[in-house]
């Protein structure tokens, strides 16, 4: 069983992290914190995920609890956007542990707080934060390295945490922490070597990246959401996408998106989506499934960008 460890503050999406669970990849706060959003304890579940869990399901979901089981992982239960509780069922799976923690169990407490969490990369350009959402496997990460080999920095990673300013309704992204995850083929294209870096849990052709140094750690204005897709065309191309259809983009890359209406957050999603697109620009990004080409891509964004600013 996985030991509880000496609490450590954390921060993570602008939030102040407390753990029981090691989570190296978020960037110490100090002692010196007012006040905790978020607590990970070690806690058995067991009884409470007995007495609500059925074998049709594998969440169990309302208004201020989400539980979850990964076999042979563990169980998890996320509260009221400021608690995590994780049951450990074998003491040599806490790189899974983590993963889940800071992945589905992450996004579930962002949207407990009504924090809009997108599926994707966001990097920093020219002072303005910009997404680039996608299908699993379509190459955000890749394509967000791109930026970072030119000298741009990145906001986050898998999930993109997105709100708006309280006075003007701005939507602005903040930073999640500074690590990316790189498929074995990206870090060969990018000339990095695979033995530099930890392979994610059983995945073994997937890799942590972390990057202090091209990590940019401030709250930034969301100015442009660019959606990845592959096409059989052999052709690069970027198209605006245009009216309801970006209603359509925004909740289909929502991450963890079919938690959206079992948390009674279908209204609170739409507003905020409507929101969010009344300020900025959403384009359709095309590449090839037979290549991908990181620089021709970045090349096109950056292109878009400068146009459109």
């Amino acid at each position: 069983m996985l030991k509880a460890k000496k609490k450590v503050v954390y921060k993570a999406f602008g939030l102040s992290v407390t753990s029981e669970i090691s989570l190296p990849e978020l960037p110490h706060m100090g002692n010196k914190v007012d006040s905790i959003d978020i607590e990970i304890k070690i806690e058995d579940l067991s009884e409470l995920w007995f007495e609500l869990s059925n074998k049709k399901n594998r969440f169990v979901i309302n208004e201020n609890l989400v539980m979850f089981q990964i076999p042979n992982i563990a169980t998890f239960s996320i509260q009221e956007g400021k608690r995590i509780s994780v049951l450990p069922m074998k003491e040599d799976e806490e790189d899974m542990i983590r993963l889940y923690i800071l992945g589905t169990c992450m996004g579930v407490i962002l949207m407990q707080r009504k924090i809009f969490p997108l599926h994707g990369s966001a990097v920093a350009i020219n002072g303005k934060a910009y997404a680039i959402i996608g299908d699993s496997g379509v190459g955000k990460s890749t394509l967000a390295s791109g930026f970072l080999n030119q000298g741009y920095r990145l906001l986050s990673d898998d999930v993109i945490a997105v709100s708006l300013s309280h006075d003007d309704y701005i939507p602005f992204v903040t930073p999640s922490y500074p690590q990316q995850k790189l498929w074995e083929d990206s870090l060969n294209n990018f000339g990095m070597k695979t033995s530099h870096y930890q392979s994610i849990c059983r995945r073994e052709n997937k890799y942590c990246v972390p990057v202090p140094s091209k990590y940019f750690p401030n709250p930034l204005p969301l100015a442009g959401v660019f959606e990845l897709v592959k096409t059989e065309n052999e052709k690069v191309e970027i198209h605006p996408i245009e009216k309801l259809e970006r209603l359509r983009t925004l909740f289909c890359h929502t991450y963890r998106n079919f938690l959206i209406p079992r948390l009674g957050l279908m209204d609170w999603h739409f507003h905020t989506s409507a929101t969010i697109l009344n300020k900025v620009d959403v384009y359709q990004l095309r590449r090839p499934v037979s290549r991908f080409s990181a620089p021709q891509l970045v090349s096109l964004i950056l292109n878009t960008v400068n146009k459109g600013e």
